[in-house]
Formats: structure tokens, sequence, C-alpha cells
């Protein structure tokens, strides 16, 4: 048996499903303080943002950035209450053609989780995808300190572009996407005749009007539109921008505005994720993706890389360090374990999600012993097996994360999966004697 799995994405629609309104979720309620979360190794809450006391939220942002692969942050302190953290991924091919998406995350009141922690989440959501990918451009993700006294943050960074000659070709500012308070799915698009403004408005819409992606959303373009957040700093040197969120145009946007009610309780979080998703398409789009198949393949002995003629070296993903000597596509572990590889292919590399290995040592269940069905799966998935046996059920997601563990015992058992995220899932199954990897579709 040969399981085939799709490791990080090859194609767009991969990285806008990617997007995951869970992850989402909980670090919207971590950054608007709704929950605890832990930052520099301490456990904090993260309640109020505003200028001046915002520093916990600075460092919290960095620490999501670091843990993220071809990034390069920097911690721009303009100030002495100033700072914008950025993170930069370097285009492989056209390294000085350069796309910002961005977002403040300073308030004015405790939680303020519209305005503005689901653009902050927003950008360090779509960081956390598109890193994983080798692009043609330059992607800057950047998040503004002080946008709600005066565009601060944004105006010392355009400015600071313009005098350097930075070839900005288009930057997308996000502030408040997370209301919609009459599920019309309305958003508004804030573009003025600035540089090629409109064309990137256009582009966006190309993104939406795309049947591949199935949005569900419907724009409103307002033009001319509003100077009043981070994109208008950018009008100003002359740069391409636009401004993206919730409907304002037609009074549609949370009315806890600027106020301790703006809560993640108030947020219409379909909405958001779909929001986030879209904007997701226009980013993989701008960014182009570098051709390097990091797709995997397994057998009972043998993980291979789909990739031919690159280099390759496979990593211990429970431990995050290389296996010394393990450069070859092809890669047979000595212990059960999680597994990636790294594929580098004309100066580009990515890295493939975790493949856990458990069939070593064991017989593989034959189709006629072992049957799991339905796959795709919505909530239920059965598992039937041709006589009376005790199984060990293990569920990993595609990075390698064990996400539930059962013992079933007989001929016919269900693993309930309700609530779990769509995506794809391994499936470990193992007897006394025999075993056998599933790769599961959640619905």
């Amino acid at each position: 048996m040969l399981c085939s799995i799709a490791s990080d994405a090859q194609t767009i629609n991969d990285l806008i499903n990617k997007v995951n309104l869970d992850t989402l979720s909980l670090k919207v309620q971590e950054f608007s303080g709704e929950i605890p979360t832990v930052v520099n190794g301490n456990t904090v809450t993260i309640l109020n943002r505003q200028n001046g006391n915002n520093d916990l939220a600075a460092e919290y942002i960095k620490q999501q950035f670091s843990r993220l692969e071809n990034l390069t942050v920097t911690d721009q302190v303009y100030s002495t209450n100033g700072r914008n953290i950025i993170a930069t991924q370097l285009g492989k091919t056209n390294p000085d053609n350069i796309y910002i998406i961005c977002a403040h995350y300073d308030s004015l009141a405790n939680y303020c989780a519209d305005d503005n922690a689901s653009g902050t989440i927003a950008v360090l959501e779509i960081a956390r995808i598109l890193s994983t990918q080798c692009v043609d451009n330059t992607i800057v993700y950047a998040l503004w300190d002080q946008e709600e006294i005066g565009l601060i943050g944004s105006n010392y960074y355009s400015q600071e572009a313009a005098s350097n000659g930075a070839n900005i070709l288009g930057v997308l500012n996000i502030d408040m996407m997370a209301y919609d308070g009459d599920n019309d799915g309305l958003f508004d698009i804030d573009v003025r005749n600035i540089s090629n403004s409109i064309a990137m408005k256009d582009d966006i819409i190309s993104v939406l009007n795309n049947p591949t992606y199935g949005f569900t959303l419907n724009v409103n373009v307002v033009n001319p539109g509003t100077t009043a957040s981070d994109h208008a700093r950018f009008w100003n040197q002359g740069y391409s921008a636009v401004l993206v969120g919730e409907a304002w145009s037609v009074n549609d946007r949370t009315p806890f505005y600027h106020t301790a009610g703006d809560r993640f309780s108030t947020l219409n979080l379909p909405y958001y994720h779909q929001l986030t998703k879209l904007i997701m398409g226009y980013m993989a789009t701008k960014a182009g993706l570098v051709n390097v198949n990091n797709s995997i393949t397994a057998d009972a002995s043998t993980i291979t890389a789909t990739q031919t003629g690159a280099n390759y070296q496979w990593y211990n993903c429970n431990t995050g360090q290389p296996i010394p000597g393990a450069n070859s596509r092809a890669f047979m572990p000595s212990v059960n374990g999680n597994y990636s590889v790294e594929i580098t292919l004309g100066g580009c590399s990515e890295i493939s999600n975790c493949y856990a290995f458990t069939t070593l040592g064991t017989e593989t269940f034959l189709d006629v012993e072992l049957t799991v069905y339905p796959n795709p799966v919505k909530n239920t998935l059965k598992l039937e097996t041709s006589e009376a046996l005790n199984l060990n059920v293990e569920l990993f997601d595609i990075t390698g994360k064990l996400i539930k563990t059962e013992l079933f015992r007989g001929t016919s058992n269900q693993l309930n999966l309700k609530g779990l995220p769509v995506g794809v899932y391994l499936l470990s199954v193992k007897s006394s004697n025999k075993s056998r990897t599933f790769k599961i579709i959640k619905e």
C-alpha cells in the first residue's frame, strides 16, 4: 500500500483552504485578552494595546513571526512608544519586487477584537501559511503601531521606504474585518486613483470571482476611499494601496467601535474566515509560487519525496533536528516516529509536513482485513475488521500532531470526528501484529 500525502500546498487553492478558523479564533482571543497566552515563557493576558501600553502585544507578534520559516523579523523602534513589527519573506526570482500585507495592532480600549485584533491575526495566519512556500516576489508582513493616534507607525515606514527607493508594488491594509451584522457577506475595498491602486482592486475582485475558490462574499468598491487608516500613508508616497475590511460604506460595522464592548463574542466568524481566505488568495497570487513539489509518499518501509532532481534533508519532527546522512530522495526510518523532508531545488527550499511513520516491523492490513469509511468524512468514521481485534487507533493532523487516540475492540467501531477542522488527517491503526496508515479527508 502506498500512501500519498500532499504536504505543504502547491496551488493557490490549497493555500486558501489552509486558512484555519480555529487558529484565527484562538489567536484573536489571545490577542484581545479574552484568554491568557504565553509570551516569552510567561503566562500573560493581553487585555490592553493602547499607546504606551502595548509592548506585550508587540512581543506576542514577534514571537509568532519568529516561529515561522523563511522570515526575517524586524522590531522597528521609531520613537519612545512606537514600534512596528515587520517580517520579510524574500522573493527568490524578483527580490526587489515588494508586496505588503499589513494591519495596525494598537487599540483605544480594552479588548478591541474587531479593531484591530482581527486584522493583526489575519496577517499572522497568512504569514503562517505563505511562509512555507518559495515565492517569486518579496512579501512584507507588517503590523503597525500608533495607528489610532495618527497613523504614525505606517507613516514612518512609508516615508523611509520612499526615501530608500523601495519598489513597493502594492500595499493591502486590513482594518476591522470580522463584523457582518446582517450576514450579507458584504465588504469594502477602499481605493483611489493613485499609482496602480485601481488595478490592485481589480485583482482582488478577480480572485473573489474565481469559481475555483468558492467565495460567498460580496464586494463594494469605495472610490474615493477613506484616508483614515494606514494605507493612506502609502498613497501619500505615491504607492499603490487599498484598504480591505467590513462594510463601513453601508454602516455595517461594529457598533462597539473604539470601546471595550468590542469583544470576540460580537464577531461574525464565518465572514471573518471567508475574508481572510480571500486576502490569502490575493497575496499568494501576487507572491508567485515557485514550483517545488514538497509532497511525499510512504509505504510500509520507506518515505519518499515526490520531487525529483533536488537536494534532500530528512528531519526527526519530534526533535526538530536533521537526521545525519539522510540526504536521499527516499528515507527508510530505523524506528517509528514523525519525519519530514526539506527539499532544495534551484536555490529554493521547502519543508514537507511531518509524516507519522508507524509501520516498522509489522505486517500491513489488507483491504479485506480492514475497511475505513466514509472517506471523505463529515463527523463519524467507521472501522470494520474481518475478525474481532484489539486496535490502537491514533489520529494525527497533517503536521504530525497527535489529535486523539482510541482503543477499539470487536469487528465494528466508530471514531467521532465532529468538531475537528476541515482538512487532511492521518489515521494510524495497529493490532498486535499488523498496522496501516490512512489519509483521511475531513469535510
